[in-house]
């Protein structure tokens, strides 16, 4: 394993990566799996393997083999709603007996799922021999308990106890005692139970008649305990009882029923494009999977592998850019954000009152104060963007009640915007941290390299960062819409004021006119860093800038140096740190795109929204899944070449999977007004390759609604096809 970097000792190191290895990915609530392309994990190739539970690797190794040999790929996929991965495979030549049984001969049938803290796995075995055969298979198994820390390359000092393993007759419990006191437990149940089994090991002796199929069912289970007390950390994961017989079928019956239901709660979006239809099928079961329940909701994920926890930022942005398609996850994020407010100065966890959470890690490391993530404030823009997706929410959804029960909440948050956000009171909000081994860049872009001056000096902090300017602004005016819905007209008037003093000044530190665009932040010494990046593309999201400054930005970002063909680059190529292969200093991010062409499509800017829907669907063809990865290197665009992979980038990841959505809807103009019973599309406009857009199951308040939009040669036409409680649908062309 590589040594970490002393001077970024979180990052993820690469050793290998999804773009090497193929890899499969399964996840229910705070469980999660990954496998190779056979539905293994495998100790060699992608590190990241194994089946996690909270923070926790309960399975680093589960390898089949079939009379000492690994099995041979036919074909492997996820279902189309990510519930059940399936497996084909056969077997190679061997000798049995005295005899070589062919290629081809037998049929392994895998079907992989996760539910409820609990793997499971059924093995059908098929034989196509015209004699009865008599095989041994062996799983091959090992639990190490890593923390999902160690298995991103953090090294520790030192470790828990590994457990002797409970060996029974069709059980077998793998165990830890970690450092923190939690005794983590695999417990695997097998259904016949096997032959021999070990504590690295289950053999089965299979009977095959001729064209009949044997199953072997494996229920693995992820448990945590209290050592002191013997109590569970955590609800019981080992709902398949005492037995994995039966189990799989009334799991997977559930499984399937949840899926339903998620989908059926949803707005519906169909196109004329069968492969877009794809990739918007994939986005939404995507985000769906990511989807964990939490006491006030649901919480989407972050993303898988690195990042399977609540991130504070992550979810703000996900539930803004699916906030059309499903305005409950932003209910969710916003009841667990306001539970989970600061409410004191903490150096340690960067936490001040008032400020909203940045990431909650479970786990050893987290537990012990070995990382500083346990739940850990360290965002600047989480606290404005908080008060900005309240406010969309409300003008969504028309839900007053929520928002007053909210609004203590976003009073504090607003306090914190201008007192400890804006501790210089210059106006701007700024970070800088207090945590010592807390993040060093506190925006979306977290390396702690990406916030520097034109020739690649660092910027010393604390850091004024544009986009965040533009997350207040925009945090203040929907306080303000708030306010004024709730009965306080002062304090909306004082917001309102407060919005068009920062636009004022804002402009005035920030435009770069020889540039064309807005600096990235300003330093602690109030210097602009005058460099070309996206961030200065997402300050159009809040209608901070005026009609000529956007149209100035946007020229710089679609420039050649801007533009990779694939999408925009974080960082302009004629920067003095561009790299395309970098975390934030030149790749592409698919949700940096959205959010910035959504404020292209405030400005009115629909050829450069289309330009970007064009890219993306582009490159999720690329992906077997059509899956967008959460970001990709920024190498200019190559005739009949794929977009370059990041080698260790989450995939799924939540805030991709909101891309479409984001950007058809930017396209489209469509603006939902819940509390006014109103639907506008302003000059909508699709792009050539989508004829028609079917829009069903809108919320808009407490309204449905369905319609269907119509490409024609010079505009777009929209037809309401239910409309049970007449919402107004207004189209300006």
């Amino acid at each position: 394993m590589e040594a970490p970097n002393p001077e970024a000792p979180y990052q993820i190191l690469s050793s290998a990566s999804f773009a090497e290895v193929p890899t499969h990915v399964l996840k229910h609530g705070d469980t999660f799996a990954v496998f190779d392309g056979h539905g293994d994990v495998t100790p060699a190739g992608n590190r990241e393997q194994g089946l996690y539970h909270r923070g926790t690797r309960h399975l680093s190794l589960y390898v089949l083999h079939l009379e000492g040999h690994a099995p041979t790929l036919l074909n492997a996929s996820v279902r189309q709603d990510n519930s059940v991965l399936r497996v084909d495979l056969t077997n190679p030549d061997f000798a049995l007996d005295g005899c070589t049984i062919p290629h081809g001969t037998l049929h392994l049938a895998r079907a992989v799922f996760v539910y409820d803290g609990v793997l499971y796995k059924r093995l059908s075995v098929r034989s196509f021999h015209g004699a009865p055969l008599d095989l041994t298979l062996t799983l091959h198994l090992a639990a190490d308990f890593a923390d999902i820390f160690e298995v991103r390359g953090t090294v520790r000092a030192r470790r828990g106890e590994a457990l002797a393993p409970e060996v029974e007759a069709d059980r077998l419990v793998l165990g830890y005692r970690g450092l923190d006191g939690v005794v983590r437990r695999t417990r695997l149940t097998f259904a016949p139970a096997p032959d021999a089994l070990t504590g690295t090991e289950a053999r089965f002796r299979v009977h095959l008649p001729p064209h009949r199929a044997v199953d072997l069912e494996v229920a693995v289970a992820c448990e945590e305990v209290d050592a002191a007390t013997g109590r569970r950390k955590a609800p019981s994961a080992n709902g398949h009882g005492g037995t994995a017989s039966g189990a799989f079928e009334a799991a997977r019956a559930r499984v399937a029923e949840q899926v339903a239901r998620r989908l059926a709660e949803a707005c519906h979006v169909t196109t004329s494009n069968d492969q877009f239809n794809a990739w918007l099928g994939r986005s939404l079961a995507d985000l769906n999977m990511l989807l964990t329940r939490v006491p006030e909701g649901y919480y989407p994920y972050a993303g898988i592998p690195w990042f399977s926890t609540v991130f504070g930022r992550d979810g703000l942005l996900t539930a803004l850019m699916a906030l059309w398609v499903n305005p409950e996850v932003a209910r969710g994020v916003l009841g667990f954000l306001a539970a989970t407010q600061a409410d004191a100065e903490d150096p340690a966890r960067d936490a001040e009152p008032g400020k909203i959470l940045h990431e909650l890690r479970h786990g050893e490391m987290a537990a012990l104060g070995e990382i500083p993530f346990g739940q850990y404030y360290g965002s600047v823009d989480a606290t404005p963007l908080f008060v900005l997706l309240a406010g969309a929410y409300y003008a969504h959804t028309g839900d007053l009640a929520f928002v007053e029960r909210l609004w203590p909440h976003l009073e504090r948050a607003l306090a914190w915007i201008d007192d400890y956000g804006d501790a210089d009171g210059d106006g701007f909000v700024e970070y800088a941290r207090n945590a010592a081994d807390g993040l060093v860049q506190q925006g979306w872009k977290d390396s702690d390299d990406s916030v520097f001056h034109d020739d690649g000096r660092l910027a010393p902090g604390p850091i004024a960062l544009c986009e965040v300017q533009g997350y207040v602004f925009a945090a203040k005016r929907h306080a303000a819409a708030l306010a004024r819905a709730l009965g306080h007209r002062d304090r909306a008037r004082r917001l309102e004021d407060d919005a068009e003093r920062l636009r004022a000044a804002f402009l005035d530190a920030f435009w770069c006119e020889d540039l064309g665009t807005f600096a990235l932040a300003l330093d602690g010494e109030k210097r602009p860093c005058r460099v070309r990046s996206s961030n200065a593309g997402q300050v159009l999201l809040s209608g901070l800038a005026d009609e000529a400054r956007a149209r100035r930005v946007a020229e710089t970002l679609f420039a050649p140096d801007g533009f990779s063909g694939w999408g925009l680059r974080t960082l302009s190529a004629r920067e003095r740190r561009y790299n395309p292969m970098s975390y934030h200093n030149g790749s592409v991010w698919p949700h940096d795109n959205a959010l910035v062409g959504a404020g292209l499509g405030r400005y009115g800017l629909r050829e450069e929204v289309l330009t970007l829907l064009r890219a993306f669907f582009d490159a999720s063809r690329y992906d077997p899944l059509q899956r967008l990865p959460e970001l990709f290197c920024g190498f200019t665009r190559q005739d009949g070449s794929a977009p370059t992979r990041y080698p260790v980038a989450c995939s799924p990841q939540a805030w991709a999977t909101t891309v479409p959505f984001q950007l058809l809807q930017a396209a489209l103009g469509l603006e939902v007004r819940g509390a006014e019973r109103r639907v506008r599309f302003l000059r909508p406009r699709l792009p050539d390759f989508l004829d028609r857009v079917s829009i069903a199951n809108l919320q808009v308040g407490k309204d449905r609604l369905d319609l269907v939009c119509q490409r024609y040669a010079r505009n777009v036409g929209v037809e309401v096809t239910r409309n049970e409680a007449e919402v107004e649908v207004e189209i300006v062309v």
